[in-house]
């Protein structure tokens, strides 16, 4: 008897864990798509480039999509999350960018081993909707990212792209799609500005870099727009009609 009550037991803790875990699992899921249109006069490269996974905080680092209530609060939407981590899932459309671009011989994820001239490293710095600044929540981009030449792992080149885009609803789909714009401007502009960071031809010993341009910290790039300044948010826009 003893045995059968301590069976019992197991189950109904085991089907409470499992009720437990489909409670705080997302049922809504979203993605974010890539960049598909680029300024004409973007140079054609005719080197490799590996795109690394974003480094972020744990705060980020997950499937759930981040708000942040106050500069020092942060939370997530209830039952809701990215299709999957939301650095995998950036890269994922960094990498879709620049194929989308035609620019370029090729791309592909660091994981993949490509015999790559260049890396792409990034800190996925911002990526939550903000709730501080009145009216409806402000999607939050910020991306800092170093060019890495291969195989001497020299930087050559360091930029930080920042976009701000108010939602038309305070709701989860229309939070997404200002994501959505804020997330492509800022790939539009790193797609543009990797492409014209080094020089067209792989690295090599005939064609040597130009290290005052190519090593200088002055030439470090800040491409940021959008956002609050301080207290004020009416520079930030509304999401595209």
């Amino acid at each position: 008897m003893v045995m059968k009550w301590a069976a019992l037991a197991a189950a109904l803790l085991l089907g409470g864990c499992q009720l437990l875990n489909a409670a705080e699992e997302p049922t809504d899921l979203y993605t974010i798509t890539p960049k598909s249109t680029f300024e004409p006069d973007m140079p054609s490269v005719f080197w490799q480039l590996a795109v690394e996974v974003p480094n972020a905080s744990a705060y980020l680092n997950t499937s759930r999509i981040a708000i942040a209530q106050s500069p020092t609060s942060s939370d997530y939407y209830a039952k809701t999350g990215w299709t999957d981590r939301a650095p995998l899932m950036v890269q994922t459309r960094i990498v879709d960018s620049f194929e989308n671009s035609h620019k370029i011989i090729a791309v592909a994820r660091e994981s993949i081993g490509l015999r790559a001239n260049y890396v792409l490293q990034s800190d996925l710095r911002n990526f939550e909707a903000m709730y501080f600044y009145g009216k409806q929540p402000i999607a939050h981009v910020r991306l800092v990212a170093k060019l890495v030449r291969m195989p001497d792992r020299q930087i050559i080149a360091v930029g930080t792209f920042e976009r701000c885009v108010r939602a038309r609803a305070d709701k989860v789909p229309k939070v997404v799609e200002a994501f959505d714009q804020a997330l492509g401007s800022v790939m539009k502009r790193l797609v543009a500005w990797t492409l014209r960071a080094a020089p067209t031809r792989p690295p090599s010993e005939e064609s040597p870099y130009d290290i005052n341009k190519y090593r200088n910290p002055d030439n470090s790039h800040l491409d940021s727009a959008g956002c609050p300044k301080g207290n004020d948010a009416s520079m930030v826009p509304l999401t595209d009609e």
